[in-house]
């Protein structure tokens, strides 16, 4: 057994490592949630859980990484089956990855008209947005937009493929595009399509099947 004055050393070191990520930890289970309470809950339990194996946690590795990963195992685990969310969307399985929708540390592309919606929504509807995704997708969103985690950090924490990451974020980002584009015309931020706008679309989309 450890010591009194290891086991306080050991506690210290915990809370300078870690505690500087419970607001982020709170932010990101709110959105798998949807709820405070279960929210406090969670991050709560995941804290828990990183303490008691905090002596397997490799010094001078991402910390935040490790604790994110040990949060949405928690949730999966737990507080998922709790809800029984398990939204899988199919229909853009078939769609390909377009380069405007995976973000690059190297890409310096103009913002499309997706983008400029989003700047001009207030950040509560945006966050609004992301909680209305399946949760598939809005773990790989939360990751990738709220918390800033890379592709491969995203997939250590999801323990799935990078593949698997940029689908998700692309198919994700396209369910959050098109919720912020009907309300930014609901609210008059941008224009409505017109009549003839909606038929040329209608028209691409058809020869696009049709291929």
């Amino acid at each position: 057994m450890l010591g009194f004055r290891q086991t306080d050393r050991l506690r210290r070191e915990f809370e300078a490592l870690t505690l500087g990520h419970l607001d982020g930890l709170y932010g990101a289970a709110l959105r798998l949630t949807r709820n405070e309470r279960d929210a406090e809950d969670l991050v709560q339990d995941a804290m828990l859980r990183a303490y008691r194996f905090f002596d397997k946690f490799e010094r001078g590795t991402n910390v935040r990484a490790w604790l994110f990963k040990i949060l949405t195992n928690t949730f999966i685990n737990k507080y998922r089956r709790r809800v029984k969310e398990r939204e899988v969307v199919d229909a853009a399985a078939s769609e390909g990855l377009h380069p405007q929708m995976i973000s690059s540390p190297h890409a310096q592309q103009a913002p499309g008209p997706e983008e400029l919606v989003v700047d001009q929504l207030l950040s509560d509807n945006v966050l609004k947005a992301i909680d209305e995704l399946p949760i598939d997708f809005r773990m790989v969103v939360m990751l990738a937009d709220l918390q800033d985690f890379s592709y491969k950090e995203i997939a250590d924490v999801l323990d799935c493929p990078v593949g698997t990451v940029m689908s998700r974020l692309f198919r994700g980002r396209r369910m959050l595009q098109k919720q912020l584009h009907a309300y930014a015309v609901e609210q008059g931020i941008i224009a409505a399509p017109s009549a003839a706008h909606e038929e040329d679309a209608k028209v691409l989309e058809l020869k696009r099947h049709v291929r």
